[in-house]
C-alpha cells in the first residue's frame, strides 16, 4: 500500500501538483467515486448506464456477451453482498451460481435496477468514510477489488453499448 501512495504522489509531482496527502481512506473513495459517478481515467456506472431505456439495456449481439441490464444486475448483486458483508449483515441467497447474478436481470425492473445500484454504491462510499483505520487497513484489498471489479464490466457495458449503436462518444469514449 505504501508502493501505491508513493506512487500517487511521484504521478501528481510529475504534473507540476502539489499533492493533497493521500490516505488510505482517500484512494479507496477515489477508486469506488470513479466507477460509480465521477468520470475520470474510465467512464463511470452512471454515464455507462445514462439515458437506456429497458429495450436497449436488454440488447444482446449474437456473440453471447452480457446484455448491459445484465451486467448492471450482476453489479449491483455483488456490490449488495459485499455493503452487507461490511455491516456485518444477511446477505442476500446466492446458490453459488455466479451466471445466475447476471441472468435474473428483468427488463421490466431496470429503473429500479439503476436505482438500486446507485444507491448501493452511495452506502458503500459513505461506510468508507465512516469506517475506523483498523476496519479500512483490513478491509482494504477487498474494497480496491470492487473497484476493479465495477470498472471491467463497465468497460463491458461501454462495449455493448457501442456494438449496439447506443453509445455516444461525447461522454467519454471515442
Amino acid at each position: 500500500m505504501k508502493v501505491m501512495i508513493g506512487f500517487l504522489v511521484l504521478s501528481l509531482c510529475a504534473y507540476g501538483q502539489s499533492p493533497k496527502p493521500a490516505t488510505l481512506r482517500s484512494i479507496l473513495l477515489e477508486q469506488l467515486r470513479t466507477t460509480h459517478s465521477e468520470k475520470d481515467w474510465f467512464v463511470p456506472i452512471d454515464v455507462a448506464v445514462d439515458g437506456l431505456t429497458a429495450e436497449q439495456a436488454s440488447w444482446k449481439d449474437a456473440s453471447g456477451n452480457h446484455s448491459v441490464g445484465q451486467l448492471t444486475n450482476h453489479l449491483l448483486f455483488w456490490n449488495r453482498q459485499e455493503l452487507a458483508k461490511f455491516r456485518r449483515e444477511p446477505p442476500e441467497k446466492f446458490s453459488g451460481n455466479n451466471d445466475e447474478t447476471f441472468n435474473n436481470f428483468d427488463a421490466k425492473k431496470w429503473s429500479d435496477t439503476v436505482r438500486q445500484l446507485d444507491q448501493v454504491m452511495v452506502e458503500l462510499e459513505k461506510f468508507v468514510e465512516a469506517a475506523d483505520d483498523k476496519t479500512l487497513q483490513t478491509l482494504a484489498s477487498e474494497i480496491a477489488h470492487i473497484g476493479t471489479h465495477n470498472a471491467y464490466h463497465v468497460g463491458q457495458m461501454i462495449f455493448v453499448r457501442k456494438l449496439q449503436g447506443s453509445w455516444n462518444p461525447e461522454k467519454g469514449v471515442k
